[in-house]
């Protein structure tokens, strides 16, 4: 008995020792990942602030990161940089939203319709190749210099990637599953709850995690074009002035923007689909 307690005790070690290593070990390498992304930030930062001085380049040209910073000061006191900020995000929010949610219904619906999606695949593709920002001109022409053509922008942008990842998912979901759910008598809409919706849903956040990029794309684009409010209006006025820092500063609040959109849907994916199995290296 004692030998068999003893043999017993030294197989289930190695697991023992698994499930205490194995969290541990992830967590270093996170710790890990955090520094060398944090020792790489630091040293961009640095070259930003001492290159340009050091190879003499004009302030116009590439600002230094204390004129970047000084200049946002300026814009926050003198600019209404909070206003112009806070319209560019609503707007984001509000494009990917609608976006998301009208090419989710349609590639839903026509995934569910054989015969409609043959007939609807080619404008859909027609409007897919045609490049979205060449929109932005005909939407001020339409509804006049407001936020209307830079929400219809964003829209538009974000419309196609939703529609095409769940379509493509709905053409790849298991025949057997639901000519099986058929035969039980499930209903159409039970049959899409119950077997299209839970095997789509994997594509549709991916779908949704590159309209998010796309988005602040979008909304750019719009204040560009013809915007008198937002960060892609102070891009365009900053070009104008010749003021390079404003336009950095523009530019790395649309990133951040952009970049909040995009976590916050890796948080939703991550507890939506925590089901599914994860892939550690």
């Amino acid at each position: 008995m004692t030998d068999a307690t003893a043999t017993q005790a030294g197989a289930n070690a190695p697991a023992a020792t698994r499930k205490r290593t194995i969290p541990g070990g992830l967590r270093m390498d996170r710790l890990n990942t955090t520094v060398a992304s944090l020792g790489l930030l630091a040293l961009v930062l640095l070259a930003w602030q001492y290159l340009p001085t050091a190879l003499d380049v004009p302030k116009y040209i590439i600002p230094t990161l204390s004129d970047c910073l000084s200049e946002l000061k300026r814009m926050w006191l003198y600019e209404g940089l909070t206003a112009h900020t806070l319209s560019t995000a609503l707007y984001t929010l509000l494009g990917f939203l609608i976006g998301s949610l009208l090419g989710a219904t349609l590639g839903y619906l026509l995934g569910m319709s054989a015969f409609w999606e043959k007939v609807l695949s080619p404008y859909i593709l027609a409007l897919q190749i045609a490049p979205k920002v060449a929109f932005a001109p005909l939407f001020i022409m339409w509804f006049g210099y407001n936020s209307v053509p830079k929400l219809l922008v964003t829209v538009l942008i974000v419309f196609f990637p939703v529609l095409v990842n769940v379509l493509q998912a709905m053409r790849t979901v298991d025949r057997d599953l639901i000519n099986l759910a058929r035969a039980y008598n499930l209903s159409r809409l039970g049959v899409f709850r119950k077997i299209e919706m839970p095997s789509t849903l994997p594509n549709l956040m991916a779908g949704l995690r590159i309209a998010s990029t796309l988005a602040v794309i979008g909304v750019t684009v719009g204040e560009l074009v013809g915007g008198n409010t937002g960060l892609g209006y102070l891009i365009s006025y900053g070009g104008g002035q010749a003021n390079a820092a404003m336009v950095f500063n523009a530019i790395v609040l649309l990133t951040v923007i952009g970049f909040v959109l995009y976590s916050a849907l890796v948080r939703i994916e991550n507890r939506i689909l925590h089901y599914l199995p994860k892939a550690h290296g």
